[in-house]
């Protein structure tokens, strides 16, 4: 009986977790008619995730490589999908139907570029610390979250990267209205 009420409560447990939403942070890039692609991938996530926050949208120069220059800006969503269950079932199908097309090349062209960078406080994309793209717009909409080693502010290292990094504000504006969502 001990045993099946402890199953029982873990269970609860579990299922209770779950109406909770998990926060996530997103990197959004383009460099291939990025002022079409970006407002359209963020009109999509609507209708999958509940969008919390947007960046400013920032330009930089391909990280290594050849191309146009990329558009980039950073949203914070609630969600109740696992990580993977957000990239496979959102993330991913808003890439395919944006024409997103994977190449061997990890730095070719792209209509849009959906990444998780924080999944409820972990960090899932390491290069967040080391790439302006991604660092800078997050640092807009979190400036108090920190290196989870070094405990330094991702605003400080925000500002050193823009320093060394050719990166600037774009013109763009995100369409930062609320909308319907289905809350997944």
């Amino acid at each position: 009986m001990l045993v099946v009420s402890l199953v029982l409560l873990g269970l609860k447990l579990n299922a209770a977790g779950k109406d909770n939403p998990n926060a996530v942070y997103l990197g959004l890039g383009s460099n291939i008619a990025p002022q079409v692609n970006l407002p359209k991938a963020i009109a999509l996530l609507r209708k999958s995730v509940r969008i919390l926050a947007l960046s400013n949208v920032w330009e930089s120069p391909p990280v290594s490589g050849p191309g146009p220059n990329f558009l980039n800006a950073a949203a914070l969503i609630h969600t109740r999908l696992s990580a993977e269950e957000l990239r496979d079932q959102v993330l991913r199908p808003i890439e395919a139907r944006l024409g997103r097309v994977r190449t061997p090349d990890p730095n070719a062209p792209r209509t849009i570029d959906l990444d998780i960078l924080i999944y409820d406080g972990q960090v899932i994309e390491a290069d967040l610390w080391h790439q302006a793209h991604l660092c800078i717009p997050l640092a807009e909409i979190n400036s108090d979250y920190t290196h989870p080693e070094t405990g330094e502010p991702i605003s400080t290292i925000a500002d050193r990267l823009a320093r060394s990094t050719p990166i600037h504000p774009h013109p763009l504006l995100l369409n930062q209205e609320q909308s319907s969502h289905n809350g997944i």
